[in-house]
């Protein structure tokens, strides 16, 4: 016999009498209803979208009780109605829905209407000249609001239909008004292309349900830009002519050949752009990127300098004399070329003195009092830059002052940066439009210094600017492969070279985490199963690390990286058991499948610009407040605030993806790598994951997880066109 364990949603009918809280963000309310057959108010929460005191809500849903405010009813569904009481009518305009009509003013149009009210305002509102006090500005400011909530009411209720969210829905309001529904009826492809949130299968679905053919050219036309976009998120900033017809023929589940008529019409609307130098289609705004940062590079390259007259040989000599060694000859011909070329390229692999380099160019040109300017791509990146420089280090979105809400960068050729030298850290990180966006606000005067290894993980937003630099020879690059004495010890970096030269190496194998020797700085665990690698987990984070490293605080010293987000051994699980382990606090703020306390390590899943953090920021918790569902955090030494419709792009961090961790540096490493990740295993995320870790590195997994994510070298080639454009 199989037991039914479904829970029957349960009706309640009754008028909204106040609202206690509305985020206009997702449409959640909580307020006080009366239900039809009763005196007494009682609690609902739910989504209510367009929601007005007074009307009668038709709710399914569940009782629960609350542990601090008691029982409510938490509705699942709702259906709004006009309301037909004199009570429920006089409540309805009393609420602040109408401008013009308060709680005064609502009473005196009941009194002269009674329950014909909503009627005669919709239908015949001359006669609200009949109400004593209303004269014929009143009355059609009345009928305008009127209208204008009804419509969107209309709006609602209609986008619904076609599984549109209430965050889509008040986006569509937004940008539409009360022509979204039209635009959704005869231009559902627009949206895509307008509304940020509205990708392009949410697009598509509501065409295909509202009568659009698969075959129609605006489906065709907006695969082809889909297929497009989703190249792009692979890293590539345009495509083979076959490549993107093959992609967008399989995305829309078409022959190919339909596709020629939409291309072509895309090609001469100007939409795509066709290079015949190499057969590629690229997206408008890419093509301007490139051929942007090309053009700016040459300005570097042509224009004179504002440095001072330094004596590269005798500054370099003077930095060695503080630094209190010798540099070896590849730092000398850094600095060398740092000082004497306008554009200069450093890159090198851990432990082979780049900081060293950093640190002594900053001090001769801050001794020669030159404006300089050092900045990455990550707020960490930035934080580690400042430490290890002693000057003030930004994010290149702070630096170029980005507006979140225009999406802008507020620096540019009219408003420049005001330094007479550049240097970005972490350079490999740098996609095409950011690029863009930095040379287009740097002086043709500067001096750059890019900073960076090619052999992380190429940057998350498409392009390979850095490699492509280093590849079209016309950049003077200073490439460091030498591993310094005081660091030969260090199996961080003697197996992070190892990785890069694909010889299947693997640090001594553990059997037990009792067996680990605190002195050493990269150490592998075996742990063959999920199940056992959780285990290793809970003995080093509970057992070893208190006992033999009593200093490490594991929320702010350790970060615990992997290859996969699903799983036993994957991110989610990983987070799940690591609070429970860390942070065991049982009151918090929950958010799904998600708590959030006081405490817990969080990272930024999404840019949030009004905030000014980014994607990839890690905080720390320090207040939470169930009763506003907020969440105070603190990110880079900065308290911020954060109100619900901001929660969902928050993520635990105890464990975070590999990608995620580019651009930062941990005093400790923990890696999980199993066979069960192998769709991720690669060679460059293992280098990634590694050099990650300052002071020690821990492995927990199946050497021969390790072994094949060394023997494989992504073959993977991003597809851009700025070698080109440089080249030519």
């Amino acid at each position: 016999m199989i037991l039914d364990m479904t829970i029957q949603e349960e009706p309640l009918i009754g008028v909204l009498e106040r609202v206690l809280f509305f985020n206009e963000e997702n449409n959640y309310c909580v307020g006080e209803l009366r239900p039809e057959e009763g005196k007494q108010t009682v609690m609902v929460n739910g989504v209510f979208p367009g929601i007005q005191c007074g009307e009668t809500l038709e709710l399914s849903g569940n009782w629960e009780e609350h542990p601090k405010y008691g029982r409510q009813f938490k509705a699942k569904s709702v259906k709004a109605t006009l309301p037909s009481s004199l009570y429920g009518i006089r409540k309805y305009l009393g609420s602040g829905l109408i401008t013009g009509v308060g709680k005064v003013y609502a009473q005196k149009i009941v009194d002269t209407f009674g329950e014909d009210t909503l009627r005669i305002i919709s239908e015949e509102s001359a006669r609200l000249l009949e109400v004593p006090g209303i004269g014929e500005g009143r009355a059609k400011s009345i009928k305008r609001a009127w209208d204008e909530q009804q419509g969107t009411r209309q709006v609602y209720l209609f986008l619904q239909t076609y599984s549109v969210t209430n965050n889509q829905c008040l986006r569509l309001v937004k940008a539409y008004g009360q022509e979204a529904q039209k635009v959704i009826e005869t231009e559902p492809y627009r949206i895509a292309r307008e509304i940020q949130g509205f990708g392009f299968r949410t697009a598509d679905r509501i065409a295909l349900n509202v009568g659009f053919s698969s075959h129609s050219p605006e489906r065709l036309e907006g695969g082809l830009l889909f297929a497009l976009e989703t190249l792009q998120d692979e890293g590539h900033t345009c495509a083979k002519t076959d490549t993107l017809l093959a992609k967008a023929a399989e995305l829309l589940e078409v022959e190919a050949h339909l596709l020629d008529e939409p291309l072509r019409v895309l090609l001469e609307r100007k939409a795509l752009l066709h290079c015949e130098a190499d057969g590629t289609l690229q997206h408008p705004i890419f093509d301007f990127a490139e051929r942007l940062i090309a053009e700016k590079l040459r300005k570097l390259a042509s224009n004179g300098s504002t440095l001072p007259p330094i004596q590269a040989a005798k500054a370099i000599a003077w930095a060695q004399e503080r630094s209190g060694f010798e540099f070896a000859p590849g730092q000398v011909a850094a600095l060398q070329a740092a000082l004497e070329q306008k554009l200069s390229i450093l890159t090198g692999g851990p432990g082979t003195g780049k900081t060293t380099i950093l640190r002594a160019l900053v001090q001769i040109l801050r001794a020669k009092q030159v404006r300089i300017i050092l900045a990455a791509p990550t707020g960490r990146a930035a934080q580690r830059m400042a430490e290890t420089t002693q000057h003030y280090a930004q994010t290149l979105h702070r630096l170029l002052k980005f507006d979140g809400q225009t999406l802008r960068f507020g620096l540019n050729e009219s408003d420049p940066l005001k330094c007479d030298f550049l240097i970005v850290d972490e350079s490999s990180m740098l996609d095409t439009r950011l690029a863009a966006a930095l040379l287009r606000a740097t002086p043709a005067t500067a001096h750059v210094v890019f900073v960076g290894d090619v052999h992380q993980l190429p940057s998350v937003g498409p392009g390979q600017v850095l490699l492509d630099f280093i590849e079209s020879d016309k950049f003077h690059v200073t490439r460091l492969d030498q591993i310094f004495r005081q660091d030969e010890r260090s199996l961080i970096v003697t197996t992070a070279h190892k990785i890069l030269e694909g010889i299947p190496f693997t640090p001594l194998c553990l059997d037990r985490v009792e067996q680990l020797d605190k002195r050493s700085d990269l150490q592998f665990i075996k742990a063959l199963t999920p199940e056992d690698c959780l285990k290793c987990f809970t003995e080093l984070f509970g057992q070893w690390i208190p006992k033999n490293l009593p200093q490490v605080k594991p929320t702010e010293d350790i970060q615990i990286l992997a290859p996969m987000h699903r799983g036993t051994a994957g991110i989610g699980q990983l987070n799940i058991h690591m609070q429970k382990l860390l942070n065991p606090k049982k009151e918090g703020l929950n958010l799904g499948h998600t708590r959030f306390c006081v405490g817990d390590k969080v990272i930024q899943t999404k840019n949030n610009y009004d905030k000014g953090v980014f994607n990839g920021d890690l905080g720390h918790i320090e207040k939470v407040c169930t009763e506003t569902a907020t969440l105070g955090i603190r990110f880079c030494n900065e308290y911020l605030e954060f109100d619900r419709s901001e929660l969902q792009d928050l993520q635990p961090a105890y464990a975070i993806s590999i990608h995620k961790s580019q651009g930062s540096e941990f005093p400790i490493v923990v890696l999980p790598i199993l066979k069960q990740h192998f769709i991720m295993l690669q060679r460059k995320l293992l280098y990634t994951a590694i050099t990650r870790g300052r002071k020690k590195v821990f492995v927990i997994g199946d050497p021969a997880a390790w072994a094949l994510a060394v023997k494989n070298q992504d073959s993977t080639t991003r597809v851009t066109g700025l070698l080109r454009v440089l080249r030519s």
